[in-house]
């Protein structure tokens, strides 16, 4: 085993660490049918512990700088499953979607998006299994293969309809460790609420229902009982032009603060405040928590854009700055209303928006304070069939 100094980072060092990068990838893909506690001994003996942090930081940033990109960004989750001491770097050197722009572990789906850009995605629906799948877009294209996200299979009860979510494309029950939350609809489709697996800060109370089961969501927030938390509120009110004319949304995000949308707001998420989670913590995140308990803050309401009525093509109209193609119903998007105080810039800002581009794909970007999660259930609502309204 060669040892490296901190004095001793010559040109051929840094090459040959790495090439145990490189080494950790391979490793790491073998041995992920290993128990945990089983790869924990493994690393302790292992050199990847053994480089000095500082050399060790230096080129962990590189890897993360160099592969900015899905497919190629599956190397910086590698590295961070190397052993502690690289998951410790991983967390400093990997900035949070807010900040960075990017998606790169499954815990990002439940963090607020950029604050300067939309984050650019795609739904796609199948109709045969009733299920929808969440892709983030890796090009600027309407139609590319995309990264994975998220996933919801349409469930049908006596008297409501639920979506549940999931990081798992094939496994969406509520009973196992990859269940995110759910979406549920009144019987006529107008009123909806969003249910997070987990708590989304302190002060968050569960709901009272026969399918709540306590299972442990180790991908998403580790070791936090799961249950239901409602995040969000959303309903649809009557349209005198049925299915011709444009729905009008409401959403309540009891979740968000009403201040996140003005400069140097905060948005909590379900990974602020868990003393139990190991990745994502740190002192920012404790104040937010201890801020959110000694205040009660109004909740974020937001509306739907009103569209115009154009006059040539006869039909009412969104700018979606060419990302939506095709006319729908389902199309909108997503202010913040006057409700949450003075109107200002920060109300004119899109903060969600969804759009028709093929017969089973649509656009969906969203950015802060609203996370992948929140958007992906805000969307699947308007899916679902409005008896009441059209």
């Amino acid at each position: 085993m060669i040892k490296l100094g901190l004095k001793s980072r010559s040109r051929r060092v840094v090459q040959e660490s790495f090439m145990d990068v490189e080494k950790s990838k391979i490793c790491l893909g073998k041995s992920k049918n290993k128990n945990r506690k089983e790869i924990g001994e493994n690393c302790s003996d292992s050199c990847w512990e053994s480089l000095p942090m500082e050399l060790l930081r230096e080129i962990l940033m590189k890897v993360e700088e160099s592969e900015s990109n899905w497919p190629d960004r599956k190397h910086v989750v590698a590295c961070a499953g190397v052993c502690k001491s690289w998951r410790e770097v991983m967390k400093e050197v990997v900035e949070r979607p807010e900040v960075s722009g990017k998606i790169t572990f499954p815990a990002s789906v439940k963090q607020p998006g950029p604050r300067e850009s939309l984050m650019q995605c795609f739904i796609k629906r199948n109709r045969t299994t009733h299920t929808y799948y969440l892709y983030v877009s890796l090009s600027q294209a309407l139609a590319d293969d995309g990264k994975f996200l998220l996933a919801a299979r349409k469930c049908w009860r006596t008297t409501c309809t639920d979506y549940m979510i999931s990081i798992r494309a094939d496994d969406m029950s509520k009973g196992t460790d990859t269940y995110v939350g759910k979406l549920r609809s009144n019987f006529v489709g107008t009123k909806f609420v969003v249910y997070d697996g987990v708590p989304p800060h302190s002060a968050a109370k569960m709901a009272k229902s026969w399918s709540t089961r306590m299972v442990g969501s180790k991908q998403i927030s580790p070791k936090v009982l799961t249950g239901n938390y409602a995040v969000a509120h959303i309903s649809y009110e009557l349209n005198v032009l049925g299915a011709r004319g444009p729905r009008r949304m409401h959403c309540i995000m009891n979740a968000i603060p009403s201040s996140a949308i003005k400069p140097g707001g905060t948005a909590p998420t379900s990974l602020d405040y868990s003393p139990t989670n190991p990745f994502f913590r740190t002192k920012s995140d404790k104040s937010l928590a201890i801020h959110l308990n000694s205040q009660q803050e109004d909740s974020l309401i937001l509306r739907n854009k009103s569209p115009r009525w154009h006059e040539q093509l006869q039909c009412w109209c969104l700018n979606f700055h060419g990302r939506v193609t095709a006319a729908s119903v389902k199309n909108f998007q997503l202010v913040a209303s006057s409700e949450n105080g003075a109107p200002g810039p920060e109300h004119d800002k899109v903060i969600l928006q969804f759009g028709k581009v093929g017969k089973d794909v649509f656009t969906m970007d969203y950015r802060f304070p609203l996370s992948a999660f929140q958007a992906f259930a805000i969307c699947l609502s308007s899916f679902d069939t409005k008896i009441a309204c059209e």
